[in-house]
């Protein structure tokens, strides 16, 4: 994830609070906003609380009071610790009902399993998510193992030490998300989700993950947008080799596209950052942002033919250590992809099995 814009153009209404530890913050009735600690660069994400009530399963004409919980953080300690002191703190001693998890990444899905044994709670996310979550969790993900670096090599990176750490990742989501709920409630692009007095809109993207959902409540002007829109980094778009060829970046901006209904009034609750109003301006930064890395690396292909591992210091120019290689490695060759589909360069594996992309001088037709 890059920076794409300065943070201050967009309307932050707490402007620099932040949550305590174990507490929450409310931003609108009935929806409170709590931040847990992740151990990376990207150090935090943002939960959602959201005062709620379903049937209960033992008696259907009784209503139950409590929760719903919007995404989970990562399986470990601190985290659990973190969720413990916020049964304590801030349930005002009333249950989690239902947990829902935007997408599958470790950060979002990681305690569902958790949350939902120790509440006895339901899970409700997208099908190809939960799909993708339980490949994930046997090891059958695109975070690291034999074929993530197969895939890797294929576009350049080739460090003997660099694919031997990636090819030993391949637990790097399990150790995050060890298991996975069950059973759940698929939501899908469309659908209305009642949360207490509140009617939400599922919203699904794609690029970032297989089919990301976000909710929007249009009557109260509210988005929880997961990772679809971030107030000061840009979200990752990448290619993994399940799906090599794949064209994520267009179906991201795509996704993107349809959320331009979304008015600048509407307070927009990212997973990362802080609430913010003004979601159309930020849309807008993300195309542009994405238009002028495009150019950019349209221009560093005229000439030789250049492979996604050669091209990173072109759109990326701080140092990167290997997990964020990883990520940028993804994000390179979801823009050296979106150029190929648009017929703007052409790709080729040279003789050392490396694709190399160079530029062809005229858009495809189609």
């Amino acid at each position: 994830m890059n920076a794409t814009s300065t943070p201050s153009a967009l309307d932050y209404p707490w402007g620099t609070e932040l949550p305590a530890p174990g507490r929450a913050t409310q931003v609108a009735e009935g929806v409170y906003w709590l931040r847990m600690a992740l151990p990376f660069a990207l150090d935090h994400i943002n939960l959602w609380l959201l005062r709620d009530q379903m049937p209960d399963p033992r008696e259907p004409s009784q209503m139950r009071e409590g929760w719903t919980v919007v995404d989970c953080g990562i399986d470990n300690v601190a985290t659990r610790e973190a969720w413990s002191q916020v049964f304590e703190q801030v349930l005002q001693d009333l249950p989690i009902l239902r947990v829902l998890v935007t997408h599958m990444h470790p950060d979002h899905m990681g305690l569902a399993h958790w949350l939902c044994e120790h509440w006895q709670a339901q899970l409700w996310m997208n099908t190809t998510e939960y799909q993708s979550a339980l490949l994930a969790c046997s090891g059958a993900s695109n975070f690291g193992g034999d074929k993530t670096q197969a895939f890797f090599a294929a576009h350049g990176w080739t460090s003997p030490e660099d694919m031997a750490q990636v090819r030993e990742r391949v637990g790097y989501y399990s150790g995050m998300v060890p298991r996975v709920p069950d059973a759940y409630h698929r939501l899908m692009d469309g659908q209305t989700v009642r949360i207490g007095q509140r009617q939400w809109r599922c919203i699904s993207g794609h690029g970032h993950s297989p089919e990301h959902i976000a909710l929007y409540a249009q009557e109260e002007d509210l988005l929880i947008s997961g990772d679809m829109l971030l107030p000061s980094i840009s979200t990752n778009v990448s290619v993994y080799s399940q799906e090599p060829d794949s064209n994520a970046l267009q179906w991201f901006l795509d996704s993107l596209a349809r959320m331009q209904s979304i008015p600048d009034s509407c307070l927009v609750l990212p997973s990362h950052g802080r609430p913010f109003k003004g979601a159309q301006l930020r849309i807008a930064q993300y195309q542009d942002h994405h238009a002028e890395r495009l150019d950019d690396l349209l221009q560093a292909c005229t000439g030789t033919p250049r492979c996604a591992h050669e091209l990173l210091p072109v759109l990326f120019k701080r140092a990167l250590n290997l997990h964020q290689t990883t990520f940028a490695m993804g994000e390179a060759i979801a823009h050296l992809n979106a150029l190929w589909h648009a017929g703007q360069v052409r790709r080729q594996l040279d003789a050392d099995g490396i694709y190399r992309f160079q530029s062809s001088g005229t858009p495809r037709a189609d």
